[in-house]
């Protein structure tokens, strides 16, 4: 089924100014402390002579790429586009083994790596407020408008607009059209993308394609690695199960025996 690419995001790093109240959004509505936020900031460093200094930030989080690459890469499934363009995630059905990280050229899908059980943890567009008709979580919470949400074609056309009514503020480029095939977060930015720590990529077509048929024509090896992977997971869980009932089985045995001692003193 074809996809329509319905929402997007237009970044404005002249605009941001670093106040991370879209970080603070974010940890509340996925639920996770604000180091495991599912956005973060890019920025220049200070730069200039004293007294004239400067720095920029932007927000950084998934690109919801036209053709995503980290979906295409996923053997079991857990990433999947739906039928708004939005890169999903399905935590029930990863299996952690990364090839998402390595196939994302915006390296994006981030792991869970002080989790014994880790897995990925990715920006999904905050797509159950947008069920409910509300905003993502981050541009309902910027203060100065430096994250803007809408419809793909609208955010691109106002970066546009910007470029061509300041051109002496902005860069002349628009960060996320061509890029990996075009996405559906744009940038514009007064400095060059690198130099906000963007990463740079002269790839204007995605890899997904190539990835397909990888993973989809090769579907014994595909399959092979899932269900490998699948075992080694479930059997950590289960051996992690397991010990947790034995240490609090050996509890219990601890305490009854130091109840029986105290009554027999």
């Amino acid at each position: 089924m074809e996809k329509t690419h319905k929402y997007g995001f237009l970044i404005d790093s002249s605009r941001c100014i670093d106040c991370r109240a879209c970080l603070v959004a974010c940890s509340v509505e996925n639920n996770v402390p604000m180091k495991n936020t599912r956005i973060w900031i890019k920025d220049t460093g200070v730069t200039g002579q004293f007294p004239v200094l400067q720095r920029y930030t932007a927000p950084y989080h998934c690109m919801h790429c036209i053709d995503p690459s980290c979906v295409s890469a996923c053997t079991v499934g857990a990433l999947q586009q739906d039928e708004n363009g939005i890169v999903v995630y399905d935590a029930d059905r990863c299996i952690g083994c990364r090839y998402c990280m390595y196939a994302c050229p915006f390296e994006i899908p981030n792991f869970e790596w002080d989790q014994r059980l880790a897995l990925i943890v990715k920006c999904d567009f905050c797509v159950s407020r947008l069920e409910e008709g509300g905003q993502p979580a981050c541009a309902a919470t910027c203060p100065t408008k430096a994250i803007q949400f809408g419809s793909r074609e609208e955010m691109l056309a106002l970066a546009h607009e910007r470029i061509e009514k300041e051109p002496q503020r902005y860069i002349n480029h628009v960060y996320g059209e061509y890029e990996n095939g075009g996405t559906s977060t744009f940038y514009i930015s007064p400095v060059p993308f690198e130099q906000l720590g963007l990463p740079t990529t002269e790839q204007t077509e995605s890899p997904a394609h190539f990835n397909r048929l990888v993973t989809h024509g090769t579907p014994a090896v595909a399959a092979g690695v899932a269900i490998g992977m699948s075992a080694v997971y479930l059997a950590i869980q289960r051996q992690a199960k397991d010990n947790a009932a034995a240490q609090s089985e050996h509890a219990a045995a601890q305490q009854t025996g130091e109840t029986g001692e105290t009554n027999h003193v």
